[in-house]
């Protein structure tokens, strides 16, 4: 997963620090853009417990490069295939994305998909309103940001609730949705936090969504050749964090929340690490997550060795079976010390664990 082993971790804090004090100075280009939209829903046909629906969504606002359109059923109704979207359903609440040919979206420009589902057989309604990239399809526009943060598609608060573990994908603007990273990612923190339960006794909380889906607002190659920091092992996962950190309303550090950032980009030098309640890692450790770049285990230990630094911890000054030296690698063969566990419960965020 990492570079050797993780340098400087306290570093990601420093310039996290900087960063949250810039992110707030002042307003950018694109949180000043027009937003808009207008969705049409069309129940195509229906037959006993199934029924097809077409859905044009037009966007009034500026340009969109990646868009995802939300609504919930108020009958029961369930989306079971689709086609031109990605779509998926929690309860109620739908999500769809674009495919990988249809991301962008010009202002009047319109996108199509359709779909099919079951219903009641009594009632199918149409649903009541529609959020295009987070702003709600008026039929008009509004100032505001058009870039909103997407998150996987499940029902989740407005605000997670605090002193919880929030983890982000961010997907630059010329990568495809994968619902591998976003199940993958969930997978490994899932893995981490089983592990500390195993070995504090305690262990984290993670958000609903685990992992919330951030459309960025670059392609790849920006947050690769982008220089932040003073060496390009750091470009990557600084400009991820300086974007999530804008967009979220996040600090660094957050005594909020412990904050996870992985992104799909990376350079040959690109590395990551952890401090101040902050993971940020770059795109083999995405891949990784999705299985999609060596064994698991390895994903696993890191992900708890980079937690242990977000948690309060230094690397180890050898290899010496504990998750924050090489030992990670031999992951689940590996045990905090007893020195670690008391750090991490009496450091900042030892109130977290529970």
């Amino acid at each position: 997963m990492l570079q050797p082993l993780r340098r400087t971790p306290v570093a990601v804090a420093v310039l996290a620090a900087t960063l949250a004090g810039a992110a707030i100075s002042g307003v950018t280009a694109a949180e000043a853009a027009a937003t808009g939209c207008r969705v049409t829903y069309t129940v195509g046909s229906q037959w006993g417990g199934g029924f097809s629906a077409n859905v044009a969504v037009t966007n009034l606002g500026d340009p969109l490069t990646g868009w995802t359109l939300r609504w919930s059923f108020a009958a029961g109704q369930t989306v079971s295939q689709a086609w031109n979207a990605v779509t998926t359903q929690s309860g109620a609440a739908v999500t769809a994305v674009n495919a990988t040919w249809n991301p962008n979206l010009a202002t009047g420009a319109t996108a199509t998909f359709g779909f099919n589902g079951s219903w009641n057989n009594t009632t199918n309604p149409v649903p009541a309103g529609f959020t295009l990239n987070g702003v709600a399809c008026t039929g008009g526009t509004t100032p505001g940001p058009t870039t909103s943060p997407t998150v996987t598609p499940t029902s989740a608060p407005q605000t997670p609730p605090v002193r919880t573990v929030r983890a982000y994908w961010l997907r630059p603007t010329d990568v495809p949705y994968d619902q591998r990273y976003v199940d993958g990612i969930a997978g490994v923190m899932r893995e981490a936090q089983r592990y500390y339960r195993q070995e504090l006794g305690r262990t984290f909380t993670l958000n609903d969504p685990v992992v919330e889906v951030v459309n960025g607002d670059h392609p790849r190659s920006w947050y690769e050749n982008t220089p932040n920091g003073n060496e390009c092992y750091w470009w990557v996962v600084f400009n991820m964090q300086q974007e999530l950190l804008r967009r979220l309303s996040l600090r660094a550090p957050d005594s909020r929340w412990v904050n996870v950032g992985e992104i799909s980009a990376e350079a040959s030098c690109s590395g990551g690490g952890g401090g101040g309640g902050w993971v940020i890692l770059s795109g083999h450790d995405a891949d990784g997550a999705a299985g999609i770049n060596g064994p698991m285990n390895r994903w696993y230990g890191g992900m708890v060795h980079e937690l242990g630094h977000a948690f309060g911890l230094p690397d180890s000054t050898s290899t010496d079976g504990t998750p924050m030296s090489a030992s990670f690698y031999s992951y689940p063969n590996t045990h905090f010390s007893q020195a670690q566990k008391d750090r991490i419960l009496s450091g900042p965020y030892g109130s977290f664990l529970s």
